[in-house]
């Protein structure tokens, strides 16, 4: 049973408005965690937990879109757009970018928050924005996966995407480094030039694994409709 009208719309909201609340209200003085704004001011958009929470706005607006205007049947007779994005979307970036900023934030955070979030910023970020940003993600995806059927892509394709995304990223925040002489997580403060090469290899292999995690989660959830899709066009 998908979420439906409601469902969709309320989680939309609430990720819009922790982006809205992030984008506004949150100002962390650069005394306190100096991130390089001062030289080159990208606000929220150095970090990739902000691209992915636009990410997972866009991706429940547009499943209420669908809800409205396209279709959640299995087997439609036409893939109206708003479906078709919604099956693409989900396989090639919102699952797996959504488990990968939720595994590596709290992995790090409980390895070392001061590599990934450090004590000083607590009074400048709720920690319902944090949660919400780091936790929901995860939580309201994996449901998303588990309650509507979807199509998954070619894993070329959807691979694909996925890698032409965190490449665009990760050139964004070496030009954000060429300009402000930081980094924008701390942890890459921290690591040597190879071993950033190696921490940003991992990153690559794991959000990998993530996309590949959702396929196998689809198929053992929702392979049974794709075999009667496949016996319907014998």
């Amino acid at each position: 049973m998908s979420l439906g009208k409601i469902g969709h719309f309320l989680i939309a909201a609430h990720f819009w408005f922790g982006c809205y609340y992030d984008w506004n209200y949150v100002k962390i003085p650069i005394e306190i965690h100096d991130m390089g704004d001062s030289s080159f001011n990208s606000k929220k958009l150095k970090f990739l937990t902000y691209w992915d929470a636009l990410l997972q706005s866009t991706f429940f607006t547009i499943c209420f879109l669908n809800d409205i205007f396209g279709t959640n049947e299995k087997y439609p007779k036409s893939t109206p757009f708003f479906r078709k994005l919604k099956d693409l979307l989900l396989p090639a970036l919102a699952f797996p970018l959504a488990m990968f900023v939720g595994v590596t934030f709290w992995g790090l955070y409980f390895i070392d928050r001061e590599l990934i979030f450090p004590r000083s910023i607590d009074p400048y970020f709720p920690w319902w924005l944090n949660h919400l940003m780091h936790t929901n993600i995860m939580f309201f995806i994996i449901l998303e996966l588990f309650t509507s059927y979807r199509k998954y892509p070619s894993r070329k394709l959807g691979l694909s995407i996925l890698t032409l995304f965190m490449v665009i990223y990760l050139i964004w925040i070496h030009i954000l480094n060429v300009y402000t002489n930081l980094w924008v997580y701390p942890i890459l403060n921290v690591l040597n030039f190879p071993s950033r090469i190696v921490f940003f290899a991992i990153c690559l292999v794991l959000v990998v694994g993530m996309y590949l995690i959702g396929e196998k989660i689809n198929a053992a959830k929702w392979g049974s409709y794709s075999s009667k899709l496949s016996l319907k066009k014998q």
